[in-house]
């Protein structure tokens, strides 16, 4: 634990020009108003992606298609996300939010009434686009605006959208399909984004244009940046469909964007005005966020769709019927998260320590879920789900502080780019992880069973009730697997700690 340094906090005046504006209740209100429209941009694709089925049915839409309908809002998503805080600087913060909000609920209200697939498929990439541009807006917004002995509880609300967010997913969408109509997975986010611009427009102040940094406008890097991150995506995405490097669909796409990728990182190096700034890596505890969280939300995502998966497919479960799994971790947050960030905000907590606690009781998670047995429903997931409670903002949150509490203020921009484009992808990239591991461990699971049975009377009585039996035992070993597998991540990542990150304290701590 030789790296377990004292860093002292950056103090950086603003610019005298510069008159940040008076923290009050119409800045609270702007940050919950962004707050609410990010939650919501993070619901609509859970939500659509959960009750895609039943979207399908509805709209007479094919599996490939429907592949293509997720494929595509994503990967403008996670691209959106690189390139916003661009467009927030040069347009202000406040104008460019309220236009991606309008964008996005228009879209939204339009999306049921797509005359055909095409155009359903061209509405719902606008408005990745336009939902994409609103999660770098909430991190800029708590960084810029927030005091710094409060900072954290802003942090604390961005932690919400890792957190909170993607637990809503599956009890809406079967609220949606069950109860009320299958257009409301896509009209959901009309009232909380009215809501959002309402509040965005009373509470943020309005920066002026700045026109200017259009003449060294980063063109390469915009040509570069964007169909690689989009052609990424949907390779990661759709490989598991189309059984990866056997298909060269697939090849081309993660292939090209993997070289379009480093030529874009090669010449974002050398721009004056980057929408990366590289340079930043070599800041010890960004660099160590950035990795961590990668490893957190391939944990987190792993935690929702492994039960769901499971009762899904052993227990006949709907996903109404699996919502209050997800919901008792998700609900929680909401008080979990401001207690953490008081934790983290106490001159005497030590972060990494808070963020190594929260690692293990998602691993202790991990580790009682590998137990399960083809018996278990439920009620059997509840007491993992508790231990989630804290794990999840635990393991959030230090990382927010470490990452954010090492930067000057006018590199904020910056590190919402790389901390939200990160984030994104990485979603991306768990999903991919998730759903080869399955493929590829059921495959080995169904084979070894198989084999096993042999010769065996039983394979010769009742073969179709055998072949179910044996599906659900593949099942239930592969669900094993993964949630090892996921405890072993989250053990990994606590090894970094001792040697990877420095000491953070909060700016302006109380004592």
């Amino acid at each position: 634990m030789t790296s377990l340094t004292v860093t002292a906090p950056l103090a950086v005046t603003p610019p005298a020009a510069v008159v940040p504006p008076v923290f009050g209740p119409r800045i609270i209100i702007g940050l919950v108003g962004v707050l609410l429209a990010v939650l919501v941009s993070g619901l609509n694709e859970m939500v659509t992606k959960v009750a895609l089925a039943d979207i399908r049915g509805a709209l007479a839409i094919g599996y490939d298609e429907g592949t293509w309908l997720v494929a595509s809002y994503t990967a403008t998503s996670v691209a959106a996300m690189a390139f916003a805080p661009w467009c927030a600087v040069t347009f202000s913060l406040r104008r460019f939010t309220l236009c991606a909000i309008s964008v996005f609920t228009v879209l939204g209200l339009l999306c049921p009434f797509a005359p055909n697939y095409e155009s359903l498929l061209v509405m719902r990439t606008l408005q990745g686009l336009a939902g994409g541009a609103l999660p770098p807006m909430l991190m800029t917004v708590a960084l810029r605006f927030l005091p710094a002995n409060v900072k954290l509880y802003g942090l604390a609300g961005y932690a919400l959208t890792a957190t909170f967010g993607p637990g809503l997913g599956t009890p809406l969408a079967g609220l949606w399909t069950e109860y009320v109509g299958w257009q409301w997975t896509f009209w959901q986010i009309i009232v909380p984004c009215l809501l959002a611009l309402g509040a965005v427009a009373y509470g943020l102040p309005q920066d002026p244009l700045r026109l200017e940094r259009f003449k060294h406008f980063n063109w390469r890097g915009l040509l570069l940046g964007f169909p690689a991150i989009c052609m990424l995506v949907i390779g990661i995405l759709q490989g598991n469909r189309l059984d990866w490097f056997e298909s060269s669909l697939i090849c081309g796409l993660l292939g090209g964007g993997l070289l379009l990728l480093v030529l874009f990182l090669i010449n974002e190096w050398s721009q004056p005005i980057p929408f990366f700034k590289m340079q930043m890596l070599g800041i010890r505890n960004l660099s160590f966020a950035l990795l961590t969280l990668a490893g957190v939300l391939v944990i987190l995502l792993a935690v929702i769709i492994i039960p769901s998966s499971y009762l899904a497919q052993v227990q006949g479960y709907r996903p109404v019927q699996t919502a209050p799994i997800t919901l008792l971790a998700a609900l929680p947050q909401l008080i979990a998260l401001p207690l953490v960030a008081a934790l983290c905000n106490l001159r005497w907590v030590d972060c990494r320590w808070v963020l190594g606690a929260g690692l293990s009781l998602l691993a202790l998670s991990c580790v009682g879920g590998s137990q399960l047995t083809s018996a278990w429903i439920r009620d059997d997931f509840y007491a993992l789900q508790l231990l989630q409670i804290f794990g999840q903002p635990m393991a959030v949150l230090p990382l927010l502080m470490l990452s954010t509490g090492s930067i000057l203020p006018m590199e904020g921009p910056f590190a919402s780019a790389w901390f939200n484009t990160v984030k994104g992808l990485s979603a991306v990239i768990a999903t991919g992880v998730i759903e080869a591991s399955t493929t590829t461990r059921l495959h080995f699971h169904s084979t070894m069973l198989v084999d096993n049975l042999g010769n065996s009377p039983l394979a010769e009585r009742d073969s179709a009730g055998l072949a179910h039996r044996l599906h659900e035992q593949a099942v239930v070993l592969t669900s094993s697997d993964l949630y090892l597998c996921m405890a072993g991540v989250a053990l990994a990542l606590i090894l970094l700690i001792f040697w990877l990150p420095t000491r953070m304290y909060p700016p302006r701590a109380p004592t």
